[in-house]
């Protein structure tokens, strides 16, 4: 068994965000909940402090770090394979708030913070870090537009999600998995409606190069 003293402080951060969260939901996201994990994990609170050396925000970043690690073990590889885009990017959210559910209080507290001003490109980097983690999870290789504007709707999607997973009270979070199935519905109709556009302005003259061929004739 590895021993508290040997872990490096990736390791550390990984080991102590999720016993942190717990600690949140009573404590908020500061010292006292990061002590508290560290003396459960029996490591030293000086080290613990220095693998949070950038206090809240490195504590939620990595709490995040865990809840993908979850997500993507809740539905392996394997089982996404064989599902369709939309099964598979409504799978994994579902998954990550299945995950979430437990520490709904330490998530309100944590986008509380999030929200903050001066914590605005702080929420940006890991909303999308999220989003991209989904994206590739479900197979997704894209890197033109494409990449970028299937990760923003996906954020929205997702971020809109949390504000009524929060507030959720119905059996089995019925109501969000309903709101969230609407919204996939908005995206997979958009995919379809770029995807018809782009087949039918494929073969279209380009304006651009009608006028640069004025200018410049082909020799």
């Amino acid at each position: 068994m590895t021993q508290a003293a040997d872990l490096t402080l990736d390791e550390i951060r990984s080991a102590l965000a999720p016993a942190i969260a717990e600690n949140a939901a009573f404590d908020g996201w500061g010292p006292a909940a990061r002590d508290m994990a560290a003396d459960m994990a029996d490591i030293d609170r000086d080290v613990a402090a220095l693998a949070f050396e950038h206090g809240t925000i490195a504590m939620i970043d990595a709490w995040f770090a865990s809840i993908d690690a979850a997500m993507l073990a809740a539905v392996p590889p394997e089982q996404l394979a064989v599902m369709k885009i939309r099964a598979k990017i409504t799978s994994l959210v579902e998954a990550r708030l299945d995950t979430l559910a437990p520490h709904r209080e330490a998530l309100r507290r944590a986008v509380a913070i999030l929200a903050q001003p001066q914590n605005v490109a702080a929420a940006a980097r890991l909303g999308w870090r999220s989003a991209d983690t989904m994206w590739r999870a479900a197979g997704d290789t894209a890197t033109d537009y494409n990449h970028y504007t299937k990760r923003a709707m996906l954020l929205a999607v997702y971020g809109a999600t949390v504000t009524v997973f929060l507030d959720d009270e119905s059996d089995g979070q019925a109501d969000t998995r309903a709101f969230l199935a609407r919204r996939i519905d908005g995206i997979m109709r958009f995919e379809t409606a770029k995807a018809s556009f782009v087949r039918r302005t494929r073969n279209r003259p380009s304006l651009s190069r009608f006028v640069g061929r004025l200018r410049y004739p082909i020799a």
